[in-house]
């Protein structure tokens, strides 16, 4: 080629730029500019109003919106700047759009017969149509829909089906199918955040019969899904459990140990199908974003020679065949909306705004689905990507600055951005921070990638040749394997999972000390010594390596996890959930003394009561624990005996003002610090062994910052075996509440699988009972308990934050 011919080419391609920039605007080498702010304030407008709306009403919510805008409005006037005012218009319009949709859909759950019949507690033949998939209880199954039919009145309300019997054809159903049952109609609980997604819990017994099959396109869906599950069924544990999650979201598979460290490290938002996943596929057509409507575009749709629009349309199907798969969550959703607006802008040749894209979806997704705009999922998603689009270009462009070479610096620069803007959700939703967190996911980043699109190789591939998609998925298995090693040697380091303040002041103090870190940062970096130094004394002030005594007669320490109250024979347990909150279980028999025990911890929020059961050594001392405390909200077993204690547990919480909802088998709840899983009772009372209260007790697996406990209630050795039957994974804990207050009716094998570090024994002094009995004692002594009992240690308190750290402090005897 001569010069000439060069000189011709590269003119041509000069061309070919300029065209595009021009469509672009004016483009930077990048295609970067100024952030595209004018979508903001519609999106913050349509989330806010969708958001409040449930908790404090249409009226008000709109009210506050209003006068909030308006001040803008006239701010805006004020300092003559149109694009003010134009901005508060459109928010003020976004707001009320996403007000109407709210009221609108939260109509669903009020109209037509089932919000009756669940007020009643009647039986009723119920149509309904699957709406996700199946999960799997202890003792049920839990299944999402909608009630089509009611006694053959055609209806539209989203409702829970709670399974029991045989599991397998339950689970077995695949979304969109439509299934006829007999169930029980029950009010919903009251989810934290806001209202009831559901306006009943259907509870039935037996198989499902089938209405009407699923749809083509759920059908081919589950068919994918299934083929990834036979493909990856030959892989070691950890890949065979953690592809599937990585791929499609489906964590059946995944140990409970796994997804606790996940969990510790901040890496479960890789089995939760984020954007990320979207953005790997979406890679693989397109090619880098930046190039994507340039000559030099690369990516599969290059190589096929296809032009852009029709580059955009088979984006578009790639995108929706995701959500198929993937299920629509909320983080899928709202990746599956920005894609497809990227994607118009790829197809149109306009500039790409991945911010504009970003809000654009958020006011789509709340005016379809307004509940999203209560999803903690939904709003880590946001926020991560948020932090992405902003935070994450400057502080890498500072890291380039400081000698950080380019790829280093994003990859650091996202992980900390994304860390900083969800950290305050984190800490409200848990109470808790990982120091490991940034560093686990900067070590899994770049296996996440290859896993990803193997998995999604492998998927494909098993549609078609089976030994073809089992030897990509053993392809797959090593960068599985190395992000599941990340996570657990990650859970393990010291610093995993540190207390903070949990609740709102928790997550304030956070935004706080993240912005003091962000502000002071630059100037650190100048001076490594000083920065070494503060994240050394940092390391000190989070870790505490050292514990220092609790002095001698100090009730209670001030760092108690557990408590164990002295009320006699009785039981009454409070597990710290922030300053001055507590969850209590059980109330005892004495008003004043369960009174005088949260009194001397300084409980003065109670976020919930667990009642056990209604024997009054557990019940009657209600109104001790509402003397002078804001209790949110009290739950219950399933079985109403006795019938007197029942009734005046309900007459005393509906005095006070305070929602009640019974606990069954499942149910997993998270109050700032504390996760637990309720592991029995069964949903429904007539799947108990028999009508004996005791064997009603509500049992809990309590997860306290890093320390296990298994609370037993007064179960008998009956509902102890049904339990570890149906609970095969129970694990070894640190802190075992013994059954029935050291009673010797005990089932040795659940004793001898708990293997508890301590036993702890709620009993009176001198009771009639002989509680507790000599070998029940003896037998935790032989598995190595420390065992402290209530009629000789008086008050026990627990403390510490890991298993290494357990420690324990007893009050004067009574």
């Amino acid at each position: 080629m001569g010069p000439a011919v060069e000189t011709r080419a590269a003119a041509r391609r000069a061309a070919v730029h300029a065209g595009a920039a021009s469509r672009l605007g004016a483009a930077q080498p990048r295609g970067e500019g100024p952030a595209d702010l004018r979508l903001v304030g519609p999106a913050l407008g349509a989330w806010a109003a969708a958001a409040a709306v449930p908790g404090v009403g249409a009226g008000w919510t709109a009210a506050a919106i209003g006068v909030a805008l308006g001040v803008g409005a006239v701010f805006g006037y004020a300092r003559r700047r149109a694009g003010l005012v134009l901005a508060a218009l459109a928010a003020a319009l976004s707001a009320a759009a996403a007000l109407a949709a709210t009221v609108l859909g939260a109509a669903d759950l009020h109209r037509g017969p089932v919000p009756g019949l669940a007020r009643a507690r009647a039986t009723a033949d119920v149509t309904v149509r699957v709406g996700g998939d199946p999960i799997r209880a202890p003792r049920t199954v839990v299944v999402p829909a909608v009630a089509v039919a009611v006694e053959g009145v055609r209806v539209r309300t989203p409702v829970v089906v709670m399974a029991g019997g045989a599991p397998a054809p339950w689970l077995r159903l695949v979304p969109s199918t439509t299934v006829r049952v007999t169930a029980r109609l029950a009010p919903p609980g009251r989810p934290p955040g806001g209202g009831p997604a559901e306006a009943a819990v259907l509870s039935t017994h037996g198989p499902p019969r089938i209405v009407a099959p699923p749809s083509a396109a759920q059908r081919f869906a589950a068919r994918l899904r299934d083929g990834l599950r036979e493909a990856v069924a030959p892989l070691p544990g950890d890949a065979r459990a953690l592809l599937p999650g990585l791929v499609v979201g489906d964590t059946t598979a995944v140990p409970k140990d796994l997804a606790d460290a996940f969990r510790a490290t901040d890496l479960a938002h890789l089995t939760s199908v984020s954007g990320s996943n979207l953005t790997i596929v979406l890679l693989l057509l397109i090619g880098p974003p930046a190039t994507a409507i340039r000559i030099e575009r690369r990516g599969l749709a290059a190589a096929l020679g296809l032009p852009l629009r029709w580059t955009a349309l088979a984006g578009a199907a790639l995108t929706l065949g995701f959500v198929l798969v993937c299920r629509p969550g909320p983080s899928v959703l709202r990746a599956a909306a920005c894609g497809l607006i990227t994607l118009l802008a790829v197809a149109t040749g306009r500039r790409r705004s991945l911010l504009p894209a970003l809000c654009a979806a958020v006011v789509l997704l709340v005016l379809h689905e307004p509940d999203l705009a209560r999803s903690y999922g939904f709003a880590l998603s946001v926020l991560a990507t948020g932090s992405l689009l902003t935070l994450a270009p400057r502080w890498s462009a500072a890291l380039r600055r400081h000698g950080m070479r380019p790829r280093l610096a994003e990859a650091l620069a996202a992980a900390a951005a994304a860390q900083a803007a969800c950290g305050p959700l984190i800490v409200l939703l848990s109470g808790r921070l990982s120091l490991v967190a940034v560093p686990c996911n900067l070590l899994a980043e770049p296996a996440v990638g290859a896993a990803t699109a193997l998995g999604f190789a492998t998927l494909t591939a098993a549609q078609v040749a089976m030994p073809a998609a089992r030897l990509l998925a053993w392809t797959a298995a090593a960068p599985a394997q190395w992000i599941a090693a990340v996570a657990r040697h990650g859970a393990a380091l010291p610093g995993a999972e540190i207390g903070w303040p949990a609740g709102r002041p928790g997550a304030a103090l956070l935004v706080v000390v993240t912005a003091a870190a962000t502000v002071c940062g630059r100037p650190l970096l100048r001076r490594p010594r000083v920065a070494a130094g503060c994240a050394l004394l940092l390391l000190l002030a989070l870790l505490r390596p050292v514990r220092l005594p609790v002095p001698a007669g100090q009730w209670p320490p001030a760092d108690w996890r557990f408590a164990m109250c002295d009320v006699g024979q009785g039981d009454a347990l409070a597990l710290a959930a922030g300053p001055a909150a507590a969850v209590v279980i059980d109330t005892g028999p004495d008003p004043a003394l369960v009174d005088r025990c949260l009194r001397d911890l300084r409980v003065t929020t109670v976020p919930l009561l667990i009642l056990t059961h209604f024997h009054a050594d557990h019940a009657d001392g209600l109104p001790g624990v509402l003397r002078g405390r804001r209790v949110g909200a009290i739950e219950t077993s399933v079985l109403d005996e006795p019938a007197g204690e029942a009734a005046r547990v309900r007459r005393a919480a509906a005095a006070a003002g305070v929602p009640e909802s019974r606990a069954s088998a499942g149910e997993e709840r998270r109050v700032g610090a504390l996760w637990w899983r309720v592991l029995w009772p069964p949903p429904s009372a007539a799947a108990l062994p028999d009508d004996n209260p005791n064997d009603a007790s509500v049992a809990l697996l309590v997860h306290a910052s890093g320390l296990t406990l298994l609370l037993m209630g007064d179960l008998e050795p009956s509902a102890q075996e049904e339990l570890l039957a149906e609970v095969p994974d129970l694990p070894r804990v640190d802190v075992l509440k013994v059954a029935h207050h050291g009673s010797a009716h005990q089932d040795p094998e659940l004793l001898a699988r708990a293997h508890p570090r301590l036993a702890l024994i709620s009993v009176g002094r001198g009771n009639s009972y002989g509680h507790p009995a000599a070998r029940t004692v003896t037998a935790l002594r032989a598995l190595g308990a420390v065992v402290l009992r209530t009629d000789t240690d008086g008050p026990i308190a627990v403390t510490g934050d890991r298993p290494a750290d357990l420690g324990t402090a007893v009050g004067r005897a009574r």
